[in-house]
């Protein structure tokens, strides 16, 4: 198999921005802004993200927060690179019920094969929800291939 990056492929960044993801249709995100380590997802939380003591179900504001790390990260990579996440973590601070929501990742740090990456989830008027961070790990060569 050819080198990517020598073959003029495109970077995992462009691909994962030619469609949403599977993920995003199912919960109802969408990309708002995305490039140079930085990556803006947008959610209108509604009745179908509750759990059962009527607030946003953890699992989305965390489905958001990954989603906005993860683009901000493929942001960083060079054709023929991709990541994974090796570890992640989330504070909730303060309940939802609907609204919509903004999931703002940044990428801190970015190593040869490491990452940072943080997270602030926040709602229409700018209040604090969730904060959020993660480790991304590089993957190259047969590592990378088909991810």
């Amino acid at each position: 198999m050819s080198d990517p990056a020598v073959a003029g492929e495109s970077t995992l960044f462009q691909r994962m921005m030619q469609r949403r993801p599977p993920v995003g249709e199912l919960i109802g995100f969408e990309v708002a802004e995305a490039g140079n380590g930085r990556t803006v997802i947008a959610l209108q939380a509604g009745q179908q993200h509750l759990n059962p003591m009527g607030t946003l179900h953890g699992g989305i504001l965390c489905d958001i927060a990954d989603a906005a790390m993860g683009f901000a990260f493929a942001s960083t990579l060079a054709p023929g690179e991709s990541f994974t996440t090796v570890e992640l973590k989330i504070n909730f601070l303060r309940p939802v019920r609907q609204g919509q929501l903004r999931a703002e990742g940044r990428v801190v740090q970015r190593g040869r094969t490491i990452g940072y990456v943080e997270c602030e989830v926040s709602d229409e008027n700018g209040k604090l929800i969730a904060k959020s961070n993660s480790t991304c790990l590089v993957l190259r060569g047969e590592q990378a291939v088909g991810r």
